[in-house]
């Protein structure tokens, strides 16, 4: 990795250094007991201000036949129902607000790409904790002050731009507000200012990496030392090809606007072993993500989410539709770590009666010589029959048309398509396309296009 250093000599400077005991804020430092005492204060104090603020959740409450003060334990949380993305959409755009819009300092939202967008609100103390959560998460990156972060998640609604970019300076980092799109001019910004951090998506890192390469720049020569990489799944194959393309740590941040935005969840540099979850401000679960039932630590299921100290939009067992399992606590021992998200549970496809994770499809494509990390699986009907196409950008500079090219491509194809069939059980079309003519995307990448409606 790179070691140069950029800035002045702090203790604990270089990422992969475990953080330096006076940079862990007094929440790193508890005991687990303590931390339970904590969340149990914070959670009854949540419930009363959900039920007593906002109709949607005293509705909820009530049809389940509790109240807040029957929480008196952590595990009483399971009796109270769960929230999800609907009761957002149900309530738009503010009927989930627990406090009045005098109160509200900012608003986000989605999309809105599958239906009405989801919108959330903060409060000043809300503003005030995100930074603070995306602080320690930056920390746990290896990030330290005087460090410059160059953002290229997008700014506006999306939380993800002004969520990082506040936080970097709580951190006491130098931020460079790049957002998205103008990839070469982020390339020339990257060399230019010599940020030593990176936040972004992982696909649009790709992007970046695919445009450093065609402007004839070497990425491992470049300044960056770490990348937080969030707002997507993502998997260990593609951590391996970040960090090898550009010499640098690859960590994953976690976070969903409805629960906060980012920030809720970090993986630490010095141990790249799963998220540890920020757990006196957001309060995990993992259900059976068909009973609801809560599953022990250890299992997979869905995650679910309950905000421990938000004011404008308290938030009660959210259901993420993430699959994860819950971990002990290891680089941040109070608290409890989330494996790599790598899925949802409504990302899968059913082919033919096989379930199929994009995640699975990524993993055989990234192992593939030939080809670019980019591929886009499009679902149809043949003879009524559903059919499957992955489709695969070649790398530049693999060859085509005739000749070696195309049997390189053609080698390649088949290695996937043996690889899809041994690996996941469905058979399924390979295509090699030219190099960057997928639809690239500045924030989530759409993985599946779905044409059997049409």
């Amino acid at each position: 990795m790179n070691t140069e250093p950029t800035t002045p000599a702090v203790a604990g400077t270089h990422p992969g250094e475990p953080l330096p005991l006076e940079l862990l804020d007094d929440s790193e430092r508890m005991t687990r007991e303590q931390l339970a005492e904590l969340q149990l204060d914070r959670l009854r104090q949540t419930l009363r201000h959900a039920y007593e603020n906002v109709e949607q959740y005293r509705q909820k409450f009530n049809d389940a036949g509790v109240r807040p003060d029957d929480c008196r334990s952590l595990d009483d949380l399971s009796r109270f129902p769960f929230t999800t993305k609907s009761d957002l959409r149900d309530t738009y755009p503010f009927g989930m607000f627990a406090v009045p819009m005098s109160e509200v300092r900012r608003i986000h939202a989605s999309s809105g790409t599958t239906g009405r967008p989801t919108v959330v609100g903060y409060t000043e103390n809300d503003l005030s904790m995100w930074a603070d959560v995306i602080a320690r998460s930056i920390r746990a990156a290896g990030g330290r002050p005087g460090h410059k972060v160059h953002i290229s998640y997008g700014y506006g609604l999306f939380t993800g731009g002004l969520g990082a970019h506040y936080g970097a300076e709580r951190a006491g980092c130098t931020v460079i507000p790049a957002s998205g799109g103008m990839t070469a001019r982020q390339v020339q910004i990257i060399q230019d200012f010599q940020p030593e951090i990176i936040m972004v998506t992982p696909s649009y890192m790709l992007t970046l990496l695919d445009e450093f390469e065609r402007q004839g720049v070497d990425p491992r020569s470049t300044s960056l030392k770490v990348g937080i990489f969030g707002a997507e799944p993502w998997t260990e194959e593609m951590r391996h090809e970040i960090e090898e393309r550009m010499d640098i740590h690859a960590v994953d941040i976690y976070g969903l606007s409805e629960v906060i935005g980012p920030g809720v969840a970090q993986e630490c540099v010095e141990t790249k072993d799963g998220l540890h979850v920020w757990e006196d401000h957001f309060y995990p679960e993992v259900v059976d993500p068909v009973t609801g039932e809560v599953l022990p630590d250890g299992e997979e299921g869905e995650l679910v989410f309950t905000s421990l100290t938000k004011e404008a939009l308290p938030i009660i067992r959210y259901r993420t539709r993430d699959l994860t399992r819950l971990l002990p606590g290891t680089a941040r021992p109070v608290f409890r770590r989330i494996e790599k998200i790598t899925g949802r549970s409504d990302d899968m496809i059913i082919l033919r009666g096989v379930n199929v994770f994009p995640s699975q499809i990524e993993e055989i494509v990234l192992r593939t010589p030939g080809v670019a990390p980019h591929f886009q699986i499009q679902l149809s009907q043949r003879e009524r029959m559903d059919h499957m196409t992955v489709r695969v950008e070649a790398r530049p500079g693999s060859g085509s048309g005739s000749g070696s090219g195309s049997d390189q491509r053609e080698a390649a194809a088949q290695a996937i398509a043996q690889g899809v069939k041994d690996g996941v059980g469905v058979t399924v079309e390979v295509k090699i396309v030219e190099p960057e003519t997928l639809e690239r995307s500045l924030g989530k990448l759409q993985r599946v296009k779905d044409l059997r409606q049409a």
